[in-house]
């Protein structure tokens, strides 16, 4: 072994102690004078409420664009700050609404499992 002073040699023990410091696994004495504890009682956990839902909504909103498409001119009537080319607007909206397709909400808590998926 090269000789090294006696710091820098008990230099890796110390970074290995704090390594195990830090992480948890430290060897600890066991304290004395202490009394044992009850055992705790173990409750068997409820059931969750589990809820899956199939949307399909781009049928449906393909089924509903005829009458957007006829309802489009009565945007003419909208005030001049919301006015727009109203059959681009309806376009719009559609094209926004279409993009939700594939879409999948998960929603997990301790009482219950909500997943919502958008077709």
């Amino acid at each position: 072994m090269l000789y090294a002073p006696r710091a820098l040699r008990h230099f890796g023990f110390a970074a290995m102690e704090a390594r195990a410091d830090r992480t948890g696994r430290a060897i600890r004495p066991a304290p004395r004078n202490v009394t044992p504890r009850r055992p705790i009682e173990v409750h068997p956990a409820p059931q969750r409420t589990v809820v899956r839902l199939w949307l399909p909504l781009t049928p449906l909103f393909l089924l509903l664009a005829p009458f957007a498409m006829l309802l489009a001119p009565l945007l003419y009537f909208v005030p001049p700050p919301y006015n727009a080319r109203p059959l681009a607007m309806v376009a719009g909206v559609g094209q926004m609404l279409l993009s939700l397709s594939g879409t999948v909400v998960d929603i997990d808590t301790r009482d219950a499992l909500v997943r919502i998926r958008i077709f």
